[in-house]
């Protein structure tokens, strides 16, 4: 588990994800996580960032290790971003929505805030699978009143000059554009 920034007395933001969020193939500084802890100890420097992010992970994956992360560090606020990796391995849909909802459940049991990130999926995997796993996490964050950011690759998931050469994983240059995704939907969620 990697401390970004750890502020004395800081209110905890847990960063809950995949490789997306771990920031495979970048040094750490360069990863959207890194950029967002930045602006967040600019501006609200009661904040200290967890990134508990592991490459590979799926929901599933994600649900087994969230109660062990939630209780060592206590997180005013998760920003959950799993998903693509179930995905891209074609699980049921079904299955991404227990293992979220079973994640918003135990942050709010413990008192913390979901700020939900979503993932889209390439055309390959058909219209059919593809619309539905868009349309899990809208329903999902409506269901449970969550703040949301819909698509974490926003603004440049069809443009091949922002991944690095394995053509899934963002490059440095996409990555400031993933931090203001985040933070648009994130901003609103701390405490005054």
């Amino acid at each position: 588990m990697l401390i970004v920034h750890d502020g004395a007395g800081a209110a905890t933001l847990l960063v809950f994800g995949d490789s997306l969020s771990a920031g495979y193939g970048l040094p750490r500084e360069v990863a959207w996580v890194s950029l967002l802890e930045r602006r967040l100890r600019d501006a609200r420097p009661d904040y200290k960032v967890v990134n508990a992010s592991i490459s590979g992970e799926t929901t599933a994956g994600g649900r087994a290790r969230l109660e062990d992360a939630l209780k060592a560090h206590r997180p005013a606020i998760v920003v959950l971003a799993l998903g693509a990796n179930d995905g891209l391995r074609g699980y049921p849909v079904e299955a991404l929505r227990t293992n979220l909802e079973a994640m918003i459940a135990a942050c709010r049991r413990h008192k913390a805030q979901v700020l939900l990130v979503g993932m889209r999926l390439p055309p390959n995997y058909g219209p059919a699978y593809t619309e539905k796993f868009r349309t899990a996490y809208a329903d999902i964050a409506r269901k449970h009143q969550l703040a949301f950011v819909p698509f974490l690759l926003e603004g440049f998931a069809d443009k091949h000059e922002y991944f690095q050469d394995d053509g899934v994983h963002p490059a440095a240059r996409a990555q400031p554009l993933i931090a203001e995704t985040v933070w648009s939907a994130l901003r609103p969620l701390l405490k005054p």
